[in-house]
């Protein structure tokens, strides 16, 4: 391949492991009776979570392993159990809300601060798979400064792509209706709850590669 091909290649490999688009079912799920307003907020800081911490992974990615002394196997561990709760008050229809009452105002507007860190920007957005991907990639770079500044748009444009998929994906999917919503939500609950298994599965294959 040519350098230009290389570069675009790290492009389309970053979006393509972030997955905005299938994250759009969840975006929706996790927001449902939320105003419109605060799931505004909820996408900005998901997806400012999602550029930040995989520019940070990126940057200093191998340094805070190092330093903390954990996995990539860690990781995805913790993030496979982050998501297996989430997924069970999703089965449980304790995500969505239909009504915001003033008494209920100041727990949803906790609830938006979380879902927006967890687990939409991770480890739904930047999932192990993600924060890999940009180790691998800064630290392959080797004497191609430019495979770094190629992540680096990579991340750009893939938080950008995502704002843009999840605002506008969101009309779209909410004409299901709130039962529509409600019944897809308890679906999703289920592959939430089969992902953040093979998280788990996949973290304890690499702690444990023998066993």
């Amino acid at each position: 391949m040519t350098d230009v091909a290389v570069y675009a290649a790290v492009v389309v490999t970053v979006f393509a492991i972030v997955d905005p688009v299938g994250t759009l079912p969840f975006f929706v799920a996790l927001t449902e009776g939320l105003p419109e307003e605060d799931r505004q907020i909820v996408l900005r800081r998901a997806v400012f979570v999602l550029a930040t911490v995989l520019a940070l992974f990126a940057l200093l990615g191998r340094f805070l392993f190092a330093v903390f002394g954990f996995t990539l196997g860690a990781f995805e561990i913790a993030g496979g159990i982050l998501l297996f709760l989430v997924a069970f008050d999703m089965l449980q229809g304790e995500v969505t809300r239909t009504k915001l009452g003033p008494a209920d105002r100041e727990e949803a507007i906790a609830r938006r601060d979380e879902i927006a860190v967890v687990p939409l920007g991770i480890p739904l957005l930047a999932g192990p798979g993600a924060i890999s991907t940009v180790m691998i990639y800064e630290g392959s770079a080797g004497s191609d400064p430019w495979i770094v500044v190629a992540t680096f748009v990579a991340i750009l444009v893939t938080a950008a792509a995502t704002f843009v998929i999840l605002r506008l994906g969101h009309p779209i999917l909410r004409r299901l209706g709130k039962t529509g919503v409600m019944a897809m939500t308890r679906v999703l609950g289920l592959i939430l709850a089969a992902l953040g298994v093979q998280f788990v599965l996949n973290g304890v294959a690499s702690v444990l590669p023998h066993l």
